[in-house]
């Protein structure tokens, strides 16, 4: 019997990788032959987002029918998938373009539409708990080269959009990563809560951030020329600040779909006029002796429609800043990331993450996960591709790590 059980768990393995699919390629804009990074590559509720190369691969248990690419501002392509075609794909997509008699009757106010997008939350967005599966991914930068490098798989309990993001929990299913060796790169930089982004970037429900009465009071909102995103024309309203607050506030653009008034995309900017308001934002601690200049805090958060259901599809954050010493002539430019997409979601036989097992909003990814070397270690997840770049900079870093 032990020798039967051997066999079946080395069989196991192997059965699962024979029937993984892999679809995978390069996404450009059809005119200038620019790659596209953050397009929407999707087969059903499975997806993923290109690199900042355009590059993308997607993990699938099957060839699928069809597999949509979708970015803003650009026409939809819809894949048809053969078996044994499915890898180095050429995407081209081409702008969408609006025609005139589309924008001329754009005479709505604004704010107005902002609240109503608000109002119809309930009838776009799911109310029945979901458990979303995500990749996650952080980086920093000392001026142009790679110093830090984290990565992993988290699973997203998400309550009801009816419902508060109080019970809504993330967990690192499976994680790692890689710290620059070089004694010059001694400035740590650690995000605080990153993962959670999932929880408190959703914007949609989590309003207490930016969509409440107290917050849009403290702006001014602006029509912008309509966007198409997925091929459904989208109104975009600008919101600039307008009052004065104890904090900072945000330059921002929301996406509201014309037709089911559901938001789709929401960027944001942090105004940086004043850095004292924009350092308590940026910043929990630094060293001693350093001198913290924030230069930009940006975000990204998108929505993608499915199933009849709007959910959190991908989203991203960009810190940069400046840190010099006392004892230093020349300041030194540092870059930060956080960014994660879901690859898929489910409805059914959903359980609540369990406080032991999530990750807290002052924890650091970076004290949770451990340094990796297998190549194979991503295996059967879906995951954000590494660009040219940052692939490069992963091998050097372990290269580093081995010789040391």
């Amino acid at each position: 019997m032990k020798r039967l059980w051997t066999i079946i768990l080395l069989l196991a393995p192997l059965a699962v990788f024979a029937q993984q699919v892999v679809v995978s390629g390069n996404v450009v804009d059809d005119k200038t032959g620019q790659s596209l990074g953050q397009v929407s590559v999707s087969a059903g509720r499975v997806s993923v987002v290109t690199n900042d190369d355009g590059d993308f691969s997607l993990k699938l248990s099957e060839v699928p029918e069809k597999v949509s690419v979708s970015h803003v501002g650009y026409k939809t392509r819809y894949l048809n998938m053969k078996v044994g075609q499915t890898e180095n794909l050429k995407v081209r997509l081409r702008p969408a373009t609006i025609q005139l008699r589309e924008i001329v009757v754009v005479n709505e106010d604004p704010r107005e539409l902002v609240e109503i997008a608000i109002r119809k939350i309930p009838d776009n967005y799911s109310m029945v708990p979901e458990m979303l599966k995500g990749f996650y991914r952080e980086t920093a930068m000392k001026r142009k080269h790679y110093i830090y490098v984290a990565e992993g798989v988290e699973d997203m309990y998400k309550t009801g959009y009816d419902r508060s993001v109080k019970r809504d929990k993330v967990a690192i299913v499976k994680g790692r990563r890689l710290l620059s060796q070089k004694s010059s790169d001694t400035l740590g930089i650690k995000v605080m809560g990153g993962p959670v982004q999932a929880v408190v970037m959703d914007l949609v429900k989590n309003r207490d951030f930016l969509l409440n009465k107290e917050e849009m009071d403290a702006y001014s909102f602006k029509m912008g020329v309509p966007e198409f995103i997925n091929d459904r024309q989208q109104y975009v309203i600008h919101m600039e600040p307008q009052s004065d607050m104890p904090y900072a506030l945000y330059h921002g653009k929301i996406y509201i779909d014309c037709e089911r008034h559901a938001f789709t995309r929401i960027e944001l900017d942090l105004d940086m006029r004043d850095k004292d308001k924009a350092t308590r934002t940026m910043l929990v601690k630094k060293p001693m002796g350093v001198r913290f200049r924030p230069k930009e805090l940006s975000s990204v958060v998108d929505y993608r429609y499915d199933d009849g259901v709007t959910r959190i599809s991908y989203l991203k954050n960009t810190f940069r800043f400046n840190c010099d010493w006392k004892k230093r002539l020349f300041a030194t430019s540092f870059t930060a990331t956080c960014e994660m997409v879901v690859t898929d979601s489910s409805s059914s036989d959903i359980h609540p993450i369990s406080s032991n097992s999530s990750f807290d909003s002052r924890d650091s990814y970076y004290d949770k996960v451990e340094f990796f070397l297998d190549p194979d270690y991503w295996s059967s997840y879906n995951i954000i591709e590494p660009s040219e770049s940052l692939d490069k900079a992963i091998q050097k870093l372990v290269s580093k790590y081995r010789r040391n």
